[in-house]
């Protein structure tokens, strides 16, 4: 497994018994459990029982909870003398009627709110374990029939506009065979039917490198760094070649893979012309 496998394990291991620790607390499952009840003097119990119920345990299944009323009963003593004497008559009651206390609404109300965060958070890990495998950046991705990519880059005056790929976030370039076998992408898989498929990042601090029609290749605003048509280094800051990706036809249509992106040297000698006109951006920096 890579680091950033291993990280996201280790991530994932730690939010899972940090979400079994609050279950364990919330539910008061955890091992003998501090009994607090068994420190307090009955007569402070039950003056505090008076007061509220927010402490008293939930009622066991199939009781009910009961009314308390208090009267004073009058009493003959011995010598004559009526004293009267309070006494408490519990009168029980349905459990509509006692509905349901704070204690128990607390806890179901926490209970609910720590699943749903566990939830969630569940969902979220299982995205970094199931990417998405198809149809992005990552992945191979369908840029259309060659036929058709080739008519949209060449134009009527001769000159060229790239075909931009969103999903592959990559410009498709034509790259004949003649250059090509002057280039040091001879060899590899980065060239299919005449066609190249180039990282739109610029290699310097990784800005979006647009495209300048008049230059006839690709211009950083950021820092100035300039490439032919087909990515390789001009001037500029830029220590390498724009990037690249490994293309195929596969039944007519251009795929990307954009799973790896391919990096190259500076190359010794440009194998398309740059440039070949004027340029969009001046230069403000070479190396």
């Amino acid at each position: 497994m890579s680091i950033v496998e291993l990280s996201f394990a280790a991530f994932a291991l730690v939010g899972f018994l940090g979400i079994v620790g609050i279950v364990v607390i919330v539910t008061g499952r955890g091992p003998k459990s501090f009994n607090w009840k068994k420190n307090l003097d009955k007569k402070a119990l039950k003056e505090d029982k008076s007061q509220t119920n927010f402490l008293e345990p939930e009622m066991p299944k199939g009781e009910t909870e009961a009314t308390v009323e208090e009267i004073d009963e009058p009493v003959v003593e011995s010598d004559g003398a009526v004293k009267l004497e309070e006494k408490v008559i519990y009168e029980e009651i349905s459990e509509e009627e006692a509905g349901i206390t704070r204690r128990q609404f607390l806890t179901k109300a926490l209970r609910i709110s720590f699943g749903a965060f566990a939830g969630i958070q569940a969902i979220s890990w299982l995205g970094f374990f199931w990417p998405k495998v198809s149809g992005g950046f990552g992945s191979k991705v369908d840029a259309g029939p060659i036929e058709e990519i080739k008519s949209q880059i060449f134009q009527a005056d001769g000159s060229v506009i790239p075909a931009f790929i969103p999903a592959a976030r990559a410009y498709v370039l034509p790259l004949d065979a003649a250059a090509a076998a002057n280039s040091q992408f001879a060899t590899g898989s980065t060239i299919t039917d005449g066609l190249v498929a180039v990282y739109q990042r610029c290699v310097h601090l990784g800005c979006r490198v647009p495209w300048c029609n008049s230059s006839q290749g690709f211009e950083c605003p950021c820092h100035g760094s300039k490439y032919n048509m087909v990515g390789e280094y001009f001037a500029g800051p830029a220590p390498r070649n724009l990037d690249r990706f490994n293309v195929a036809n596969v039944n007519g249509r251009l795929v990307i893979d954009t799973g790896t992106i391919i990096e190259s040297p500076r190359a010794p000698g440009m194998s398309v012309k740059y440039p070949q006109g004027l340029s969009c951006i001046a230069l403000t920096t070479e190396e």
